[in-house]
């Protein structure tokens, strides 16, 4: 628990407490041979040295809980610059901690990298649970357009309101989607969207449930729709993701002129999000 590779351990600290080990065995030893005045004093030594190991420790596990409390924070206003800057330096060090995987994952993700954030979920969820981790991987191999990895994961949390709606999103919109499927499952997300955590899930919701219908050739449930999303006030991060999925609805129903603008708009918002980088990708592949 106390090696220097775990996050608040450093050599430092792993020798502190070596020593005072080496201390208490060594006040055993004296107290056996019946020196009890210099085993007791040994004893105290070793206490104090395990007690400044056990602070440093601690200190230095705060600064690390810290730096991801801080990482996230900075996703959920959009400072996706920022988390990665913070981020760095842990994921270089600690690779292999679940925790750090994790996160690590919901800025890559968050600043347009999909591929390294669904290897790192998939890492980070061996050991986290599906539960925890499974909507995340979801949405980004639904970026990915790998429906079939996409389908496997949301498969272990069927009931879970996120990953249906990632999962909805990859059936409608990604390569090789079961449309019908999608539409379902759109379909049921959106009479149950006041049970969506917060507005701008309630906006995804509805733009997908606008590309469903888009599919089904419904242009006014479409607008409809694409109007309740346009209602939320998002951070420029996830006004991106919207506008990437308004302009999804929009290319379905033919209207590619209307699509590209809604790409456009969205890159230009936040170009290094998740949002702006999916919008350029379509916006590349629309017929001129």
């Amino acid at each position: 628990m106390l090696r220097a590779v775990t996050p608040g351990g450093h050599p430092a600290i792993t020798a502190l407490w070596l020593l005072g080990l080496a201390l208490v065995a060594l006040a055993a030893a004296v107290l056996v041979l019946g020196a009890i005045t210099n085993a007791e004093l040994l004893a105290l030594g070793a206490i104090v040295v395990l007690v400044a190991a056990s602070i440093a420790y601690q200190l230095r596990l705060r600064r690390f809980t810290a730096t991801l409390v801080a990482t996230e924070e900075a996703l959920d206003a959009g400072d996706t610059k920022r988390a990665r800057d913070l981020m760095a330096p842990l994921l270089a060090r600690f690779h292999t901690f679940p925790l750090v995987q994790e996160v690590a994952a919901d800025v890559l993700y968050a600043a347009g990298d999909p591929l390294s954030a669904a290897a790192l979920w998939e890492t980070a969820m061996k050991r986290l649970g599906a539960p925890r981790v499974a909507p995340r991987l979801v949405a980004a191999y639904a970026a990915l357009n790998r429906g079939g990895d996409a389908r496997r994961v949301a498969a272990l949390v069927p009931n879970d309101s996120l990953a249906k709606l990632a999962l909805a999103w990859s059936e409608l919109a990604a390569n090789g989607g079961d449309r019908e499927r999608g539409s379902v499952l759109a379909g049921e997300l959106v009479r149950d969207v006041a049970g969506a955590p917060n507005a701008t899930v309630a906006a995804m919701t509805a733009a997908v449930a606008a590309i469903a219908d888009a599919r089904r050739g419904d242009r006014t449930g479409m607008l409809a729709k694409l109007a309740a999303m346009r209602r939320a006030v998002p951070t420029p991060h996830d006004a991106a993701f919207l506008g990437y999925l308004a302009g999804i609805a929009l290319r379905e129903s033919g209207d590619i002129d209307e699509a590209r603008r809604e790409f456009s708009v969205a890159v230009e918002r936040s170009p290094e999000s998740i949002g702006g980088a999916l919008a350029r990708r379509e916006r590349a592949h629309l017929p001129t």
